[in-house]
């Protein structure tokens, strides 16, 4: 039996560990490794170059689908399976664009997950409980694609859709700050801010600022934060 080299990623130690304790139970499974960021997770992945790394999308730093791209793009041998606590269509169809080569979500069955990564090895697809080949994935992304009247397609980042500006004054937004003290927070004018507010709701198709946290958080680009607590997914 060919053992299955695996490295786990999540910033919560306690869902880590699960991960970890549910995928060590396999006789073909064996954890090389284990992050709690996208930047962890990649210094990781280029030492090991594990069979799959099982990674959180939402990350600090960087996320989970900007890990997948990465690795796609240095083109290191390791499969990428995105877990997310949002079975959301949009972050489905972009997980895989990037490169992802399974996408599930975190009440996903501890026999369900070996079976997912097994498949990953065997070099298909999975979206859900769906298995793909890569023919058939392609297929997939397609009709998808053609039906996909986002942001992303426009813009062509299929995970930050928002300029660097726009991404820091959002993470600001999350904080609960007033459009002046993100003015000081970030060395800009309050006009400044204004603008990059409006275009940041106009981008993401949103009414107002709680839905555009919502949205960004939603999608791991950014991360909430009540003093040091973390809010969990």
């Amino acid at each position: 039996m060919e053992t299955i080299r695996i490295v786990v990623v999540d910033d919560h130690p306690l869902f880590r560990q699960g991960v970890v304790d549910t995928i060590s139970i396999e006789p073909d499974f064996v954890v090389v490794g284990e992050a709690a960021s996208g930047e962890e997770a990649l210094e990781l992945i280029r030492n090991l170059s594990p069979d799959v790394g099982i990674v959180d999308v939402n990350l600090p730093g960087i996320n989970g689908q900007q890990v997948t791209q990465h690795v796609v793009k240095e083109k290191l041998p390791t499969r990428i399976v995105l877990l997310t606590a949002y079975d959301d269509a949009e972050q489905k169809l972009h997980a895989m664009k990037v490169g992802a080569a399974a996408y599930c979500v975190k009440d996903v069955q501890p026999e369900t997950l070996a079976h997912n990564i097994r498949e990953v090895v065997n070099g298909n697809f999975v979206i859900g409980e769906e298995v793909l080949s890569a023919d058939e994935l392609e297929q997939w992304l397609e009709p998808e694609s053609e039906t996909e009247h986002s942001f992303y397609s426009e813009l062509g980042d299929p995970y930050e859709p928002l300029s660097k500006r726009e991404m820091e004054v959002l993470a600001q937004l999350t904080k609960g700050m007033s459009n002046k003290e993100i003015a000081t927070e970030l060395g800009i004018s309050h006009q400044t801010v204004k603008n990059h507010v409006t275009s940041i709701l106009r981008k993401l198709g949103v009414e107002d600022r709680t839905q555009a946290t919502l949205y960004a958080l939603k999608r791991g680009w950014v991360r909430l934060q009540d003093d040091d607590k973390e809010i969990q997914e």
